[in-house]
């Protein structure tokens, strides 16, 4: 909603204010669509070549993902430590070997096919299951601090990658300007081509290069540069559900009463998508 609300006020102010000031429209509209082509056409040319397609695919995903805001959602949030305490219930009751067949087979486990969205996302699965196994192989004797560091080090370098893509969207933005002033120079190379036309004429294909400029410094601070924004907090929140599996394990590993753990979870999470301790404690108590 307020994503749609900022562009209706970035465009409102920048084209409602030059056409209060006695501006027409009609030499911006003629010109955009090539102007745009030119601009546009070549940022994205220059992150194809200074990206992988990877990350060029996450970065132009990134926008859509503007306007669709993060993924996870408070009952998301609740059903992850629900999921993450089922399986540490039965590492409890029925020890570590019981695990194996949930961990190593998630896709046919009962306790995940409770929780499809959770278990469609490849990354929370494998945050859950890979220090699982190391408990399992271990058979119990695991150094809670060994695999607190192993989680640290697995969150900080799948969230370094997933930030690639706002990064990357930063330097389309940083390019624009001056992708404009090229659109700007070919449109005077053009004028001057046609040097020998009434004043009227030229006036008409200066102000069209000048398009280029204005749209290349407009597109960068007015769009893609908030979109870069807007896309590293929306990273930085949906990384919120690999610290509370982080903090559910290493917790339950050093050998935390139930209250600790759930607590240990709820505070990595956003006071908006934070669940009560209650939900969490009957969800737990339900299950």
């Amino acid at each position: 909603m307020f994503f749609f609300v900022g562009l209706v006020v970035v465009f409102g102010a920048v084209l409602g204010g030059y056409v209060m000031a006695g501006g027409k429209m009609a030499p911006i509209i003629k010109a955009a669509p090539f102007e745009i082509f030119i601009i546009a056409g070549a940022a994205i040319g220059a992150s194809l070549i200074g990206n992988s397609f990877d990350i060029f695919k996450s970065a132009m995903g990134g926008i859509a993902k503007c306007i669709s805001g993060p993924k996870w959602k408070q009952e998301d949030y609740l059903n992850l430590i629900v999921l993450v305490g089922k399986l540490l219930a039965v590492m409890k009751k029925e020890g570590v070997v019981a695990l194996e067949a949930h961990v190593e087979n998630p896709d046919s486990s009962p306790i995940f096919g409770e929780f499809p969205k959770l278990a469609k996302d490849h990354s929370i699965v494998q945050m859950i299951c890979d220090p699982l196994r190391l408990a399992i192989i271990s058979q119990g004797n695991l150094d809670p601090d060994a695999v607190d560091d192993i989680m640290k080090t697995a969150i900080k370098l799948h969230h370094h990658e997933a930030m690639r893509a706002p990064a990357a969207l930063s330097t389309m933005s940083g390019s624009m300007p001056a992708l404009g002033i090229v659109a700007c120079v070919l449109g005077v190379i053009k004028t001057m081509g046609a040097i020998d036309q009434p004043p009227a004429v030229l006036g008409a294909l200066i102000g069209a290069a000048l398009v280029g400029t204005m749209l290349g410094v407009f597109m960068s601070y007015g769009l893609f540069e908030p979109f870069a924004g807007r896309l590293g907090q929306i990273l930085d929140e949906e990384s919120q559900v690999y610290n509370v599996i982080h903090q559910m394990l290493v917790a339950n590993l050093k050998g935390h009463p139930q209250p600790v753990v759930i607590e240990a979870a709820r505070a990595c999470i956003s006071h908006h998508n934070q669940p009560s301790f209650s939900e969490v404690f009957d969800s737990l108590r339900g299950g």
